[in-house]
């Protein structure tokens, strides 16, 4: 039924044009439409619809132009680039074309436009607009070019017809796909989706209306990621993205004059971990960032951005992704009941986070004022200041706190070299010290740990089922199982270790023999799923991952501060993807031999996340493995590396307790 309404929208535009009757009976048509079955005015429905959507792309076709590239590299990002035509679009009769940025991410040595009159002209690429991907192009013709018509966006509305159009089949005429409009203001409040088949054969080319009108450029976008290629994964899967044309057409301007543009960034992170049902609270701003130099503060709640009010984390997201560097906005803000107005320039990029450490392991009693010292860092700010275990941290910064997550908090916004001040309590005696914030270490643990807890009285609480236990996540077939200590104890949090198999299925007689004495020992919930597929794990069991780790938490205390993903080979390549996508729920991740080219994380001063890599030498990831780790390292990431040798191989049980104890550490403030 809706198709059907929706062919009668197409008709009734065509009608307006060619008969004042049915101009003002729209009522008529329907009835008209329902007595006659399949014919309206004695011509097929099929026919009409065909002759409508022909119309549409004969009207745009003029400004269609076909791309041809040569040279440039083969593959970017593990993606192989083929040398076949792309599309483009004239926005101006001068000869300026715009084109997605997939098509040019292989850096091609030349480019030639072909009109669709045949004529071919040389082509440069004169500025990139990285917020919404696509690219200018500027050639010379020798006659103004036709331009297309421009759909506004407030006549857009979901459920229209749509064709995107390309110009890479034939040189004579446009190749189109047809579906409809099937949202707006996606990826972020940038670009238009639509059902019709996207892909390179159309990338860079028009999404159109039934009038033959521009709604926007295709192009392939992502909400997780800001990469070139990121969402090409989706093409001809009724996934498709387009970037208004009234959008294009406002950044035009700096585009001719061979200015690049770039995202806009103001700092904040927000303390709600889910996006779409979470509120607009400030946990952190990053240091130096638009958000820091205006003021803003943890707790602060944004209720305004623009000339727009927002009330969840994703309006504060979409308003501010939508926008690039160099943009002045307009934020309101809450601080307990003062409304405090500030107007931000957006900037391009925010210089690497990088976490101040303390140098002190805390005990983990829980049911204490202050924080316990259990171990200090040789070397450290801790150790410098005379710091000893036993001793009682009270305040920080002249606040009081209660614990390690307090202390954590208070510590989130401080970068190595920054200063702190501590109130230490040592026996009777309290003192303040003022040190300097360190770098976290990367080094491997010593041999021997002080006990994590000082005293070991079980808890009055609900029984738990212990021991190996079956794991479901109803929506998923994958099957997993967990191990949880026979002395599991609801007092005391847990870490918890997600096992990922590599190729093959595990030995799980084997696996429990070897990790339950481990975690018996370290307050350890081990869990261990399997792939959905038989050849290894996919990217996108990700989110399994992430269902299995609620319910853990759900069902036990967790430690959130030790939450691993371990595995090897594609389970190796999962851990990545979860604890870089997982931040709020994933603090770590340790891999065997295995690289990603994936961008990693930005850091959030709130989340900490480090990450155990195990390499050799002759592996044939250790390309990958080199330029992960290399990504790593520039975002300031804390990496402690394991030399495996010349070839790759599981870890020895002797270094696999020494995984446990970097695991153990992983709450080091």
């Amino acid at each position: 039924m809706s198709r059907f309404r929706l062919e009668v929208t197409g008709l009734w535009s065509r009608a307006e044009c060619d008969n004042p009757v049915l101009r003002f009976s729209p009522l008529l048509l329907l009835l008209s439409l329902c007595v006659f079955g399949r014919t309206v005015l004695g011509e097929d429905l099929n026919t009409l619809e065909q002759k409508a959507l022909c119309d549409a792309v004969d009207r745009v076709a003029p400004s269609v132009v076909r791309i041809e590239t040569i040279g440039g590299l083969e593959r970017v990002n593990r993606v192989l680039f083929g040398t076949g035509p792309t599309t483009g679009l004239v926005v101006d009769s001068s000869g300026y074309i715009v084109s997605s940025a997939f098509n040019f991410v292989n850096k091609p040595a030349s480019i030639l436009v072909r009109l669709p009159d045949g004529t071919r002209k040389p082509a440069k690429l004169v500025a990139r607009d990285h917020n919404c991907q696509f690219v200018l192009l500027k050639i010379e013709p020798d006659h103004p070019l036709p331009l297309p018509e421009v759909a506004p966006q407030s006549e857009m509305r979901v459920g229209q017809w749509c064709v995107a159009v390309g110009r890479t089949f034939e040189e004579s005429r446009p190749n189109r796909t047809v579906g409809i409009l099937s949202a707006v203001g996606r990826i972020w409040g940038k670009a238009l989706q639509t059902d019709a088949p996207v892909s390179p054969n159309n990338y860079g080319g028009p999404l159109i209306d039934i009038r033959g009108r521009v709604m926007g450029l295709l192009v392939p976008l992502s909400p997780q990621s800001a990469e070139e290629i990121a969402g090409f994964e989706w093409y001809d899967s009724g996934i498709g993205f387009a970037v208004p044309l009234e959008a294009i057409q406002k950044v035009l301007p700096k585009l001719r004059k061979g200015e690049d543009l770039y995202s806009g960034v103001a700092g904040v992170f927000m303390q709600s971990k889910n996006l779409y049902t979470g509120d607009t609270v400030i946990a952190s701003c990053r240091p130096n960032s638009p958000a820091a130099k205006a003021q803003f503060k943890a707790g602060d709640r944004i209720v305004e951005i623009g000339d727009r009010k927002v009330t969840r984390s994703a309006e504060v997201k979409q308003e501010i992704s939508r926008r690039y560097a160099g943009d002045k906005v307009h934020f309101v803000i809450l601080r307990g009941e003062k409304r405090i107005e500030a107007d931000l320039e957006l900037t391009s990029k925010l210089d690497a986070f990088q976490h101040g450490f303390l140098g002190i392991l805390p005990l983990r009693n829980g049911d204490e004022a202050g924080i316990t010292v259990r171990y200090v860092y040789p070397g450290s700010p801790a150790a410098e200041a005379k710091l000893e275990p036993g001793d009682r941290i009270v305040s920080a910064a002249g606040d009081a706190v209660v614990d390690p997550d307090e202390l954590r908090s208070a510590l989130s916004g401080l970068e190595p070299g920054m200063s702190l001040e501590l109130e230490v309590r040592h026996k009777d005696q309290t003192r303040k010290v003022s040190l300097k914030m360190a770098e976290l270490p990367t080094d491997l643990p010593p041999q021997t740990l002080p006990p994590a807890r000082s005293k070991s009285e079980p808890g009055q609480g609900q029984k738990h089922k212990v021991g190996r236990i079956a794991l479901t996540v109803p929506e998923f077939k994958n099957e997993a199982w967990a191990y949880v200590p026979e002395s599991y104890d609801p007092a005391v949090p847990h870490g918890v270790v997600v096992w990922l198999h590599g190729s093959g299925a595990p030995d799980v007689a084997a696996l429990l023999a070897q990790w339950k004495p481990l975690c018996d020992a370290n307050s350890l919930v081990l869990v261990v799923p399997r792939s959905g597929l038989s050849n290894g794990w996919q990217a996108d069991e990700a989110n399994y991952i992430e269902k299995l780790l609620g319910q853990v938490k759900a069902a036990y205390t967790v430690d959130l501060t030790r939450v691993v993903v371990y595995g090897r080979d594609t389970g190796a390549s999962l851990a990545m993807v979860s604890a870089f996508r997982n931040r709020e729920l994933i603090r770590a991740a340790a891999v065997i031999d295995a690289g990603s080219m994936l961008p990693p994380p930005e850091i959030d001063p709130g989340h900490r996340l480090a990450i155990y890599f195990g390499t050799a030498k002759s592996s044939t990831q250790a390309q990958l493995v080199k330029i992960t780790l290399d990504r790593l390292k520039a975002a300031k990431i804390p990496v402690t590396e394991k030399d495996l040798g010349k070839d790759a191989r599981d870890l020895t049980p002797q270094e696999l307790a020494e995984l446990v104890r970097w695991i153990d550490m992983l709450d080091r403030i």
